[in-house]
């Protein structure tokens, strides 16, 4: 079972540093109170902000757990 888990590992870290090379080209954000737009990678930018969706995620189904007790 332990292989099982490495291989599964091994298998996402490599389509995630496919997906990483595959998007590397720099995008600008800009948002109203930055004076300069910051440039960042397409991939790092997906990866924030599915990041934060997963927390903000389990945040809303720890609060609902914790209220409906």
């Amino acid at each position: 079972m332990q292989l099982l888990t490495w291989i599964l590992r091994v298998v996402v870290f490599l389509l995630l540093l496919s997906f990483a090379t595959q998007n590397s080209e720099l995008i600008a954000l800009k948002y109203y109170l930055m004076d300069k737009p910051v440039e960042l990678p397409l991939s790092i930018v997906l990866l924030v902000f599915f990041a934060m969706g997963v927390f903000l995620t389990y945040l809303s189904t720890l609060l609902s757990k914790y209220f409906k007790k």
